[in-house]
């Protein structure tokens, strides 16, 4: 199949509401998704451009005003969407409680509109709390964990 073809397919994809196109031209087929096409139901997976802490606005907090929180430094959710803990329901937790993180470790993966958007730690330290259950609702500048 011609890559000019296969251009347009992709240009066609992107300024239309489809979520996924199927070609077959004698032998040749080329099949193109979108990223958030897959129902979250049935699986997950990782965004392919993580959000970067930096641009994350009020992604952390101290604990003086936390109300109760453990002391240490406040991870808080960038967006409003849908927490989980691991790339897939059957995989372990991205962390644990009492695991030292560093600098840009995958902590979660939120999900908004479809797309699933990987949290990363903006500091070096051990989690002393996780404060989201998977599969729960989050609220833009909900805390999300300690790192202390």
């Amino acid at each position: 199949m011609d890559i000019r073809k296969v251009k347009k397919l992709i240009e066609l994809l992107e300024d239309s509401n489809l979520t996924e196109i199927e070609i077959h031209e004698g032998e040749e087929s080329v099949k193109l998704s979108r990223q958030g096409s897959i129902p979250a139901a049935a699986a997950y997976a990782p965004a392919p451009q993580p959000l970067a802490p930096a641009a994350a606005p009020a992604a952390a907090a101290e604990t003086e005003d936390s109300g109760g929180l453990p002391a240490g430094h406040i991870v808080r959710s960038p967006m409003v969407g849908t927490y989980y803990a691991s790339p897939t329901p059957e995989s372990e937790p991205f962390v644990t409680m009492g695991q030292k993180v560093n600098l840009g470790d995958t902590l979660c993966i939120l999900e908004a509109m479809k797309m699933f958007n990987q949290i990363e730690s903006d500091q070096s330290g051990k989690i002393v709390a996780i404060l989201c259950e998977n599969g729960e609702a989050v609220e833009y500048d909900q805390p999300l964990f300690v790192i202390n």
